[in-house]
C-alpha cells in the first residue's frame, strides 16, 4: 500500500480522498487544509462520504511531509496563487512523494514548461528522489491520450478536434464562473481566463503532447474567442440570477496550426443556461454536458462521453474522472522512479483489481 496525503480539499480534493479511498493499492494517511474550521474533521466528512476513514485533516503541512508520504494529490487551487501552488508541489516532490496535481497549466507539457518552474522542479527531484505528473480538470486525458487512441483506429487523419460542453447552471463555484470565465459580467468586463493568450497557457501544452504523438510539427499556437449575451435573466440555485445583457455563455478555441491550417483543435462551449447561444454545440442528449472527440479523416469519427457524479451532475462527473486519472497513476509513476512525467508517458490502464468493488 502506498501511503498517500491529499493536500486540499474544495471540488478536486473531495474528489481525491473518495478515489484514494477506493484504490485498492493506496492507503489515505493525510489531509492537509488551510481553513481552520476544517483542521481536526475526518476526511470521510470532508470527501463527502457516508462514513468516517479515520484520518482527521491537518494544516501542519512540514509534519505531514516529515512522515514521509509516497505520494501527494495536490488539489489545492492554482489559478490565483500559481507561485505558492508551485512553492508547495516543489516542497512535496523534494518529500520524496510522487505528486500528482491538476492545479499547474503549464506543466502539462513538461518538456516546454517555462525554466523558472521546471527548474526548481527538476532540482527537487534531485535532491528528494520524487516525481511530477500533471493533468488538467477538464478533464486532461479528453484532451490528449482519448484522441490520440481514437486517431489510432482511422485510416486518414485530417484533423482532430477536442470539445468540452458545459452549461454551468448546477455548478458550484461561483467565483471561477463569475470571475475567471466572466459568466453574469458586463460585456466588456475582460474574463481573466479569456485573455489574450491565457487559453493557449492552459491548453496549449496538451496541443503540443497532440502533435508530438502524432509525429507533426506546429508552426504556430493560435486562439480564438467568442462571447453572447443572455437575452433574459436567468436563476441558478447554486449561483444566483445573472442578468439579462450579461455575458452568458463563451466559446473558445486553442488551435494547433498545421501546415497553415488549425489541424488540433481543443474547444470549449460553456454557458451559465442552455437559451444561451443554442446555435453553438450542444450534448447529444441535451443535458448539462459533455466531452466529445472528433477525428475528421476516413473514417470520420466522433466520441462523446458523459460522466455523472454526486446527484448526476456532469461537471462534477468530468472532475471525477480527471481525478480518477492522476490517482490511478499513482503506483505506475512510484514503479517508475524520480522524474516529471506528461501524459505521454504516464499510461492510461485498465481499473486492476476495482471491478465490483462497492461505490464509497
Amino acid at each position: 500500500m502506498i501511503s498517500t496525503v491529499v493536500w486540499g480539499t474544495g471540488n478536486v480534493g473531495r474528489l481525491a480522498i473518495r478515489a484514494v479511498d477506493a484504490h485498492p493499492g493506496l492507503e489515505l494517511t493525510g489531509v492537509i487544509v488551510h481553513n481552520p474550521d476544517k483542521v481536526g474533521r475526518d476526511a470521510g466528512t470532508l470527501g463527502g462520504l457516508e462514513r468516517e476513514l479515520g484520518v482527521a485533516a491537518t494544516d501542519d503541512i512540514e509534519a505531514v511531509l516529515a512522515a514521509g508520504p509516497g505520494a501527494v494529490v495536490y488539489a489545492a487551487s492554482g489559478d490565483i496563487r500559481p507561485d505558492d501552488a508551485l512553492n508547495d508541489i516543489v516542497r512535496a516532490v523534494r518529500a520524496g512523494a510522487v505528486v500528482v496535481t491538476p492545479s499547474l497549466y503549464a506543466l502539462y507539457d513538461i518538456r516546454n514548461a517555462p525554466a523558472e518552474m521546471r527548474e526548481p522542479l527538476l532540482a527537487a527531484v534531485a535532491e528528494g528522489g520524487g516525481s511530477l505528473f500533471v493533468s488538467g480538470v477538464d478533464p486532461g486525458w479528453g484532451n490528449d491520450v482519448l484522441p490520440l487512441l481514437v486517431s489510432g483506429v482511422g485510416s486518414v487523419v485530417d484533423a482532430v478536434r477536442c470539445q468540452e460542453i458545459f452549461d454551468y447552471t448546477t455548478y458550484d463555484q461561483e467565483d471561477s464562473v463569475r470571475y475567471l470565465v466572466g459568466m453574469g459580467q458586463p460585456m466588456d468586463y475582460e474574463p481573466p481566463m479569456l485573455s489574450p493568450t491565457v487559453p493557449s497557457m492552459v491548453w496549449g501544452g496538451q496541443v503540443r503532447l497532440m502533435a508530438r504523438a502524432l509525429g507533426v510539427e506546429l508552426d504556430d499556437v493560435r486562439e480564438t474567442v467568442e462571447r453572447r449575451p443572455l437575452e433574459a435573466t436567468v436563476s441558478t440555485k447554486a449561483m444566483g440570477d445573472f442578468e439579462a445583457g450579461t455575458q452568458g455563455a463563451v466559446r473558445f478555441e486553442v488551435q494547433g496550426i498545421v501546415g497553415g491550417e488549425p489541424l488540433i483543435v481543443i474547444e470549449h462551449v460553456t454557458r451559465i443556461h442552455a437559451s444561451c447561444a443554442p446555435d453553438w454545440p450542444t450534448p447529444p442528449d441535451g443535458g448539462d454536458g459533455a466531452h466529445r472527440v472528433i477525428i475528421e479523416g476516413r473514417p470520420r469519427i466522433e466520441v462523446t462521453l458523459e460522466a455523472l457524479d454526486g446527484d448526476g451532475n456532469r461537471a462534477e462527473g468530468g472532475n471525477a474522472t480527471a481525478v480518477g486519472r492522476l490517482v490511478n497513476a499513482v503506483d505506475w509513476l512510484a514503479e517508475a522512479g524520480p522524474g516529471l512525467y506528461d501524459a505521454l508517458d504516464v499510461p492510461l490502464r485498465p481499473a486492476i483489481g476495482r471491478l465490483g468493488r462497492k461505490t464509497p
